[in-house]
């Protein structure tokens, strides 16, 4: 019997169902998912569908001076327990989101998610290596009891294959909150707004909870709330530029208008640039060449961390007035 897995011919001796199919390469049924001829296979029938010859099957899995002005002064605030956020009824209290992209192993990106506290961590859905079958898996570093996974569409340039990419992963996992990107070019890495709008509108039919990787338009950031994504997440600039938040403007606006959490995701470079976007009031920040691509990851993970922390900090402590002139730091009364 001729199949075609993953784009290889492979022959095998019928009849074979798919759980016998997985279980011959040496896959674990529970790591993956499987698509025949372009339909999913739900993992409870593995057992009960039958391969037929020509069959063509994906398998994917995941990867101070002064006195204060007291007709200003305010109880202070703190990033307590209390300062959490959410996301589709879900509560979290670390902000900062990072990817598991680019590391070197999956033990260097497990130890940087760890230094960065972070609790969402976004994996991509990609073949898996049928040459060996044995060779570790994501989740045999970051356990998904303990992170939530946010399945997201990287490298789809179409709505169809961000579509497909998705229903495959909700397959593998059971996730419904999902992290969506569909690109416009391969140099710029820019979302295609047009077709990103038309599959945030379809997946959240499907029962999704959709996060949205999106530019920094308000308007469109306002429509593609409307049509139901549960969080809004504006580039800072370009993926793995590292520049930098290049329109701090838009990003407030973003925030002010959005009844959801708005989250800056790529174009950050390093620490400053985390604080900058907590302190436009954003409600977290995703990141992930900033770490993996870092000399020391580990050691910019805990400061990634940190730059959050402070910027969250800040914006909730309100910044001064900025002023024309100089405003003396101690009081002239009394002066020698």
């Amino acid at each position: 019997m001729h199949l075609t897995i993953n784009g290889e011919q492979r022959n095998f001796d019928p009849p074979m169902t798919v759980e016998q199919l997985l279980g011959e390469i040496g896959l674990d049924p529970r790591k993956v998912a499987v698509e025949r001829n372009l339909e999913i296979v739900p993992k409870s029938n593995y057992a009960g569908v039958p391969l037929d010859d020509g069959d063509r099957l994906e398998i994917v899995h995941f990867i101070g001076g002064g006195a204060p002005d007291e007709a200003k002064a305010k109880e202070p605030q703190s990033l307590s327990d209390d300062d959490t956020w959410e996301v589709a009824g879900k509560r979290f209290k670390s902000r900062l989101i990072i990817g598991t992209g680019k590391y070197t192993d999956y033990e260097v990106n497990r130890l940087a998610a760890e230094a960065a506290g972070s609790e969402i961590i976004t994996v991509a859905i990609r073949r898996v290596n049928l040459d060996d079958p044995s060779k570790p898996l994501l989740v045999d570093y970051l356990d998904p009891k303990k992170y939530t996974y946010l399945p997201n569409t990287a490298g789809c340039f179409t709505t169809g294959d961000a579509l497909r990419t998705l229903r495959l992963a909700r397959e593998a996992g059971g996730w419904d909150l999902v992290k969506l990107e569909i690109l416009g070019d391969e140099r710029t890495l820019y979302p295609m707004m047009p077709e990103t709008l038309e599959a945030t509108e379809t997946l959240t039919k499907e029962g999704f909870q959709v996060m949205v990787y999106c530019s920094d338009d308000p308007i469109m950031c306002k429509r593609l709330e409307d049509v139901g994504a549960v969080a809004i997440m504006p580039l800072g600039a370009p993926i793995g530029s590292g520049l930098g938040i290049q329109n701090p403007v838009n990003i407030r606006l973003i925030k002010e208008q959005s009844a959801v959490p708005v989250i800056v995701d790529a174009g950050v470079g390093t620490a400053s640039d985390a604080t900058i976007a907590m302190e436009l009031g954003c409600d977290g920040v995703l990141m992930n060449t900033a770490i993996a691509e870092a000399k020391d990851p580990v050691r910019m993970a805990r400061a990634m961390k940190a730059a959050v922390e402070a910027g969250r900090d800040a914006y909730l402590a309100g910044r001064m007035a900025k002023r024309k002139y100089a405003d003396p730091s101690s009081p002239l009364a009394g002066l020698i």
